[in-house]
């Protein structure tokens, strides 16, 4: 896995970065954190440079994370119901939960949104609230890109620090990355078998 996101990187350059963390935060197939540090080695091996890769990460960050607050602010809060009804069998959800995400987005405010850019999966999954909230374009776009620009230069800064020792960390990100999508697939099977809704 490693060698092919480095491949794919030296061939589309700051493009392919933008794609792969829009397409990391859409339907996650590649955690930022190996896209922005392999970006980072390319940098200490001089095929890109550090604050371009940056804005690059960025841009597809808040690309990614903007089609979900789009969809939020498309059907709204009501316009999920129907949606959750039918499907919450096997979203592992019912109608209370989305209420209560809503109602803890409200009382904390917009800088959940800056805040849970740092948090793996959550950094994702707020924009969907935000949107449904109906948080204002320009507010959600600020916190997403501030956010988004600090994480993203601490990955990069780690992939450019951690270059000497890539064949050490080629050994482990592929495996890993496989172990993170199979405990993924497991523990999602295991909600939905062991999913029971609430009584009344």
């Amino acid at each position: 896995m490693t060698q092919f996101i480095l491949d794919w990187i030296a061939w589309g350059g700051y493009f392919g970065i933008i794609l792969l963390m829009a397409l990391e935060n859409i339907v996650p197939p590649i955690p930022s954190e190996v896209i922005m540090g392999l970006g980072g080695m390319a940098v200490a091996r001089g095929q890109m440079q550090f604050g371009w890769l940056v804005a690059a990460g960025t841009l597809g960050t808040v690309a990614g994370n903007y089609v979900w607050y789009w969809i939020g602010r498309r059907f709204g809060y009501q316009g999920l119901r129907p949606f959750v009804d039918r499907w919450g069998r096997w979203l592992t959800v019912e109608w209370e939960d989305v209420e209560r995400i809503t109602r803890f987005f409200h009382d904390r405010g917009g800088w959940v949104v800056f805040v849970f850019r740092f948090m793996p999966t959550f950094r994702t999954m707020v924009s969907l609230p935000a949107g449904m909230a109906r948080m204002p374009r320009w507010r959600f776009l600020i916190a997403t890109a501030g956010g988004s620009a600090i994480w993203n230069t601490i990955l990069a800064a780690a992939g450019l620090y951690l270059d000497r020792r890539f064949q050490e960390l080629d050994r482990y990100v592929g495996p890993l990355a496989i172990a993170l999508t199979v405990a993924i697939v497991v523990f999602y099977i295991y909600r939905v078998v062991t999913w029971r809704p609430r009584a009344g």
